[in-house]
C-alpha cells in the first residue's frame, strides 16, 4: 500500500473513516482507528461557532484523547465564519480541517451549505481560500461528483480545490440529487484524479475488501474513505488492509470477538455521554452489529425498551449465549 501525505503528516495507511453525523464520535474513532483505520474525521460542525456551546456540538469538539492527526470537519456557506471556525478548531486541537461540501441533508443543502455549494463555484473558491489563508496546519475538502446528473462539476471544483492550496480531497461517487441512492459511480472520481495531483479519496459504497480494491485500482485514488460500512463492523478496516496487503480475504470475525467489541463499544458510549445519553446512543450502534445475526429484530424491540448501561450488557450477554447454544460460532 501507498504511504499518503496529507501535508505535514503521513497516514498509517490509506484508509480513512469517513464523517457521519450521529455516528462518527469518539468511541467509534477511536475503536476505528484501533482496528486499522489510517485516520478519522470527526462529525460535521456548523460554522457559527456560536452555537457550538449546545452539549450536541460540544460533545463534536476535538480534544488530545482524539486519535491523530485530528481532523474536524465544517460546513457552512460564508467564507469569515468558516475562517474563524477554522480557527476555534485548531485552538481546541484539531491538526487538519476538513470542510464540507459533500452532504446532502436538506437541512444543510436550504443553507446553501454542504453539496448546494457545487452550484457556486466562485463562493467555493472564495471560501476555500479563506479558510486556507485562516490558518497554518492542513486543510482538505469532502465534495460529490455534482449538484445532479445534468450538474457534473466535480473536475471543476478539484481544480478550485488544488489552485486554493487544498492539501487532500475526497469524492462521494454521487451527485447531490443522488443523495444515497442508486450505486455510487467511479468515472468522475478517475476523472478528478487524472486531472490533479493533491491526494484524492474515493468514497461511497466501499463495504468489502473486494470492492475496496477494485475502486482503488478503476479510480487510482490515493485511498478510501470508508462510511456507512464502519457502522457496527469497525473491523472493516482490518480486513481491507488484510486483504491489500496479502490479496487473502481474512477469516470471519468470530462471534465472541464481536460480543466483546460491542460490549467495549457500549463502555466507551456510556462514560462518553453519560445518562440518559448513553442509552439512547447505544441502541442504534447495538443494532448495527446485530443487525445481520439470527433473532436481531426481534432482539431489537426488546433492547430498545432497556433504560440503563447494566441492563443493555445484560440482555446482549444473554442473545450472545443464545447464539451459540444454537451452535454458532462466526458472526458472518
Amino acid at each position: 500500500m501507498s504511504t499518503v501525505r496529507i501535508g505535514s503528516y503521513t497516514l498509517a495507511n490509506n484508509l480513512i473513516l469517513a464523517p457521519m453525523a450521529g455516528v462518527t464520535d469518539r468511541p467509534q474513532r477511536l475503536l476505528c482507528t484501533r482496528f486499522g483505520a489510517g485516520m478519522t474525521v470527526s462529525e460535521m460542525l456548523t460554522s457559527d461557532t456560536r452555537l457550538w456551546n449546545s452539549r450536541k456540538s460540544s460533545l463534536r469538539l476535538l480534544n488530545e484523547q482524539d486519535p491523530e492527526p485530528r481532523s474536524v470537519q465544517i460546513a457552512g456557506a460564508e467564507p469569515d465564519m468558516l475562517a474563524h471556525a477554522a480557527q476555534q478548531c485548531v485552538a481546541l486541537g484539531a491538526q487538519i480541517i476538513d470542510i464540507n461540501m459533500g452532504c446532502p441533508a436538506k437541512k444543510v443543502c436550504n443553507k446553501a451549505a454542504g453539496s448546494a455549494l457545487l452550484k457556486d463555484e466562485q463562493l467555493v473558491a472564495q471560501i476555500l481560500q479563506a479558510v486556507r489563508a485562516a490558518v497554518d496546519v492542513p486543510v482538505t475538502l469532502k465534495i460529490r461528483t455534482g449538484w445532479d446528473q445534468n450538474y457534473k462539476n466535480g473536475v471543476n471544483i478539484a481544480k478550485i480545490a488544488e489552485q486554493s492550496g487544498i492539501n487532500a480531497l475526497a469524492v462521494h461517487g454521487r451527485t447531490r440529487a443522488d443523495r444515497y441512492n442508486g450505486d455510487a459511480e467511479y468515472d468522475t472520481i478517475a476523472q478528478i484524479k487524472h486531472a490533479i495531483s493533491i491526494p484524492v479519496f474515493a468514497n461511497g459504497d466501499i463495504d468489502s475488501p473486494i470492492k475496496a480494491k477494485q475502486v482503488l485500482d478503476y479510480t487510482g485514488a490515493d485511498g478510501l474513505l470508508i462510511g456507512r460500512a464502519a457502522q457496527g463492523r469497525p473491523w472493516i478496516f482490518q480486513e481491507i488492509n488484510h486483504f491489500l496487503r496479502t490479496g487473502e480475504q481474512p477469516p470471519a470475525i468470530s462471534l465472541h470477538t464481536l460480543e466483546l467489541v460491542l460490549l467495549e463499544h457500549l463502555d466507551l458510549l456510556h462514560a462518553f455521554y453519560g445518562q440518559p445519553m448513553g442509552v439512547r446512543i447505544a441502541r442504534k450502534h447495538t443494532h448495527w452489529y446485530l443487525a445481520s445475526l439470527p433473532g436481531a429484530q426481534q432482539f431489537r424491540t426488546t433492547f430498545n425498551q432497556l433504560d440503563c448501561e447494566d441492563a443493555q450488557k445484560e440482555q446482549i450477554q444473554i442473545f450472545f449465549n443464545n447464539l451459540r447454544a444454537l451452535g454458532l460460532t462466526d458472526a458472518a
